[in-house]
């Protein structure tokens, strides 16, 4: 209370407050009896207005009739009341005359006939032999449980607790009275379903089929239905609107037993089958014949032709679980697995969905297809519980052309990649698998893949991407091939139809996606020991390649070759396939030994950027002594190697050319291989390839035992270096009576181009450090009658010293006139025309012709002949035997470790230190 007021003022406010409150109080009851009153005018007026009321048989009890007369003439117009009546009238009639349960609309399938059973003893023989090839495979391979065993496994979903999974059953009907016979078997499945959709697309039994489920008046059960037949794809399109877990497909031949979406929903919960789609029909598809050909999958009397399972004509029953190439009459898998049928288009509409079914999800998801086993005593687990339907012949596919249209997509998935029982059972293992993108692409391989073709004992095929990118038919064009080999149906070109699945997309993925999901397959079935494409493909094409090639765990090897290089390597037909998947392993080290001579260093340089080098990277690393000149800096800091890093090495110390060679490289791993070039040495265009055929013919193939090659040469002598006199001594002379141009061994390392080993490499660090001191004539190693005990600052003399001891050998080239994959100049330098070096050197007897032609030609029978092949020579150029050059060193016992004469010594190769003796 403020201060002022009265105690009268306050009471007069209160009696004014309460006649106001009082007034608002009536006017608030009489707008709630209005209101009251118009909802009571309201209600009756929309209900007078309603079409399905007849005004004209209602009394005229109100003016609200009068108005709604009015009204309703106004708002409605007498048509459409007219219309609606009619319509009214005839659903009424319409349900006056429907019975009153399912059974009086029902219709069943007559089943007035038996299985037919076949007396045809030999083709019981086949089919049954051919079952129990593939189930032994399965149960070693895979594993093939019982039906008992399978439920005994853990599943995710709980079956008979809250986590029950959701389950949408889809029916699909055209002419068949089965509809009850099913809709009977799902209400008293064992396992609740979540919903059931009946489809009728362009059914004549649409009003029927309706009826029948309308009769059910099951909420869960649903009728769908359409004038256009969807045929049989649009039941799996359907089932992507699903909100269920699983989904289960059933044909209108397949009545289920009871407990077949417990079975079903058990095994699709283990981890072992989660990926997978079940059910109770399956085929395995055709198996290779005698001449490579495959035959139609209806083929009679064959073995080859696959199989149906389970076959009652054939007494074959599925006893266990069996994985299959596709499955029949029904399918249930996770509802997240159907969309994976709709990655590619199928190959046609009219029919195969099936296999285009298991096919997709192999091939992109990774997911298997399964016959659930059955307990023949107990009719409530068969997938059909009438077990007739489904298996006599005139449900099956019978019409000509419908099985040349099937036969030609099964043999477009087994060509693209889809691993088949067949292609799990007897893997293949062929040599190299070729991929082109294009045409151009096709052409530039083509040199290569018919020499594979035509070499005796070797397997090549083509893949080509088709559709708008490579069609199969232009491809055989360019190879000069028949069309028909794109029919038919054996291995030799194959077309992914890439194009047909990226179509005008200007996203990378469905290239890759294809290339990938298809050569993975391929790679799986045929094992090649390479994948060659050219280099500059697309490069979303060698990245698919690549990760298909990576998934194969045995051992393939993705090739990339520019396409200039193709006809350059055709020598690699003539490879061994054991060692065609080292094709990339090794890495060759260019290391340059320089310090004074430019004009010599730019001559080499230029040899080496005129070489071939197949798209490999091959870094070069020069080494440079502390007074190296300003024009040779100039010259290494300017150039440039496209093939991989160039490094610079420089010291500060003068080192002398023993330590500049000797340290130019070593090796990181047992794949690194260094080429050692002094700086007067000029090589051939060919000379990398030399190199790279002599590793995979001599080291990397894992059939050949030469543990005692230790560097493959470039070079070929004309003189007998260790020999006093030095005489001149002719290779193609000398072994004309094997073969002029045989390559050869020879105990002597070569100094003017050669490539070292790693392991070797290492041994010598350990030996040269072990033996090398400033006075070069306290080494106690004395070679007989050889001229390199006299030599002082040589670091092959140590070489000469290891070699000579340990039976070491070096790789020498033997063409005519002494054709060379690289020579010396003889420029002055720390050898050539130093003071203290008192010997003589002829230009002529050094420097040899370069190779500038394609040296396969020269080879014995155009190929490196095998290594036992190989005549092997000491250091005085005499024909000793392997063993031979061995008992020499050990006769020798001058090295580091004591051994007795039938022992050598034997090194850690991985530091390279002597550990024991060895009998040789």
């Amino acid at each position: 209370m403020r201060s002022g007021d009265s105690l009268e003022g306050l009471l007069s406010d209160k009696t004014k407050m309460r006649q106001q409150k009082g007034g608002s109080s009536r006017v608030v009851t009489l707008l709630t009896c209005l209101q009251f009153m118009f909802a009571v005018y309201a209600t009756f007026l929309l209900y007078y207005m309603s079409p399905s009321i007849d005004l004209r048989s209602k009394p005229d009890f109100s003016w609200t009739t009068r108005i709604a007369h009015q009204w309703k003439q106004f708002i409605i117009p007498p048509h459409v009341v007219t219309r609606y009546n009619q319509e009214a009238n005839s659903v009424v009639r319409a349900e006056s005359t429907q019975p009153s349960s399912p059974s009086e609309v029902c219709e069943h399938e007559k089943i007035d006939f038996v299985q037919k059973k076949s007396n045809d003893a030999v083709m019981i023989k086949l089919k049954t032999e051919l079952y129990q090839e593939v189930l032994d495979f399965q149960s070693k391979s895979f594993g093939a449980e019982t039906l008992s065993q399978l439920m005994a496994m853990k599943s995710k979903w709980d079956l008979r607790g809250p986590n029950k999974p959701k389950i949408t059953v889809i029916l699909n009907h055209f002419k068949r009275k089965t509809l009850c016979a099913q809709l009977d078997s799902l209400l008293g499945q064992t396992l609740p379903f979540h919903h059931v959709w009946v489809l009728s697309f362009g059914s004549p039994n649409e009003n029927s089929l309706k009826r029948i489920v309308h009769r059910y008046n099951d909420s869960r059960i649903s009728f769908i239905s359409s004038s256009y037949d969807f045929k049989y794809y649009g039941r799996f399109q359907l089932a992507l609107q699903t909100e269920a877990d699983l989904v289960y497909i059933v044909d209108d031949d397949m009545i289920p037993g009871k407990k077949m979406l417990q079975m079903l929903a058990h095994v699709a919960g283990t981890d072992k089958y989660k990926n997978s789609v079940l059910g109770s029909i399956g085929r395995i598809l055709p198996f290779r014949q005698k001449d490579s050909s495959f035959p139609s999958y209806r083929k009679f009397r064959s073995k080859e032709a696959g199989l149906y399972l389970p076959d009652p004509a054939y007494n074959i029953t599925v006893n266990k679980i069996v994985q299959v190439d596709f499955l029949s009459s029904s399918w249930f898998m996770s509802a997240e697995l159907v969309k994976t049928l709709f990655i590619e288009t199928p190959f046609t509409f009219m029919t195969g969905e099936d296999l285009h079914l298991s096919y997709q999800l192999q091939k992109y998801r990774n997911a298997a297809s399964f016959v659930l086993p059955v307990d023949t005593k107990d009719k409530d687990t068969w997938g059909d519980s009438e077990h007739r339907l489904a298996y006599v012949s005139e449900t099956t596919v019978i019409f000509k052309d419908v099985v040349q249209v099937r036969d030609d997509q099964w043999w477009r998935a087994l060509s693209t990649g889809y691993v088949t029982q067949w292609a799990a059972m007897y893997p293949q293992k062929i040599d190299v698998l070729f991929y082109a993108h294009s045409v151009d692409e096709v052409k530039a391989l083509e040199p290569l893949l018919l020499k594979f073709s035509s070499t005796v004992g070797k397997k090549a095929y083509i893949v080509v991407s088709g559709g708008n990118f490579c069609p199969c038919e232009d491809a055989a064009a360019a190879l000069k091939w028949p069309k028909t080999v794109c029919k038919e149906k054996r291995f030799k070109i194959m077309d992914l139809g890439v194009g047909a699945l990226s179509g005008n997309s200007n996203s990378e993925v469905p290239v890759v996606q294809a290339v990938y999901a298809s050569m993975k397959g391929l790679i799986k079935i045929h094992n090649p020991s390479l994948v060659i494409t050219v280099a500059d493909t697309d490069s979303n094409v060698k990245k698919a390649l690549k990760m298909a090639t990576e998934a194969n765990t045995n051992s393939s090897t993705l090739v990339l070759l520019p396409k200039s290089s193709v006809s350059k390597v055709l020598w690699m037909a003539d490879i061994r396939s054991t060692a065609l998947p080292n094709w990339n392993r090794m890495k060759i080290y260019v290391n340059i030994i320089t310090q004074t001579r430019a004009n010599s260093l730019a001559r080499l340089l230029k040899s080496l950027s005129d070489a071939y080098y197949i798209g490999e990277e091959v870094p070069i690393t020069f080494n440079m002594d502390s007074k190296v000149d300003e024009a040779t800096l100039k010259l290494v800091n300017s150039f440039n190697w496209p093939h991989g890093p160039k490094i610079l090495r420089r010291r500060i110390i003068q080192g002398g050319l023993i330590r500049a060679v000797s340290e130019s490289w070593y090796p990181s791993s047992d794949d690194d291989f260094g080429l050692l070039l002094e700086d007067d040495i000029e090589v051939s265009p060919y000379y990398y390839l030399w190199i790279k055929y002599a590793l995979l013919s001599y080291h990397y193939d894992p059939e050949i035992s030469l543990p005692e090659l230790s560097s493959i040469s470039l070079y070929t002598p004309r003189l007998v270096e260790v020999v006093k006199e030095r005489p001149k001594w002719n290779a193609t002379d000398f072994f004309k009576h094997i073969h002029p141009n045989t390559p050869y061994l020879h105990q002597l390392p070569c100094s003017w181009g050669a490539v070292f080993f790693p392991k070797q490499w290492r041994e010598f660090y350990v030996y040269m450090n072990m033996r090398f001191t400033e006075d070069a004539k306290q080494n106690p190693v004395q070679i007989p009658r050889s001229r390199t005990n006299g030599w002082q600052a040589s670091w092959k003399k140590f070489l000469i010293d290891m070699m000579y001891l340990r039976g070491y050998v070096t790789l020498y080239p033997n063409f005519p006139n002494q054709t060379s994959f690289s020579t010396n100049h003889m420029e002055p330098g720390a050898h050539i025309a130093a003071k203290e070096n008192v010997i003589k050197h002829n230009k002529a007897d050094f420097e040899v012709p370069l190779l500038k032609q394609d040296f396969k030609n020269f080879l014995p029978n155009g190929k490196m002949p095998a290594a036992t092949r190989l005549p092997s020579l000491n250091l005085f150029n005499q024909p000793v035997s392997l063993k031979g050059l061995k008992a020499a060193g050990a006769k020798l016992g001058q090295d580091i470790l004591k051994c007795n004469q039938t022992e050598i010594v034997t090194v850690n190769h991985e530091t390279g230190v002597p550990s024991h003796c060895t009998r040789f």
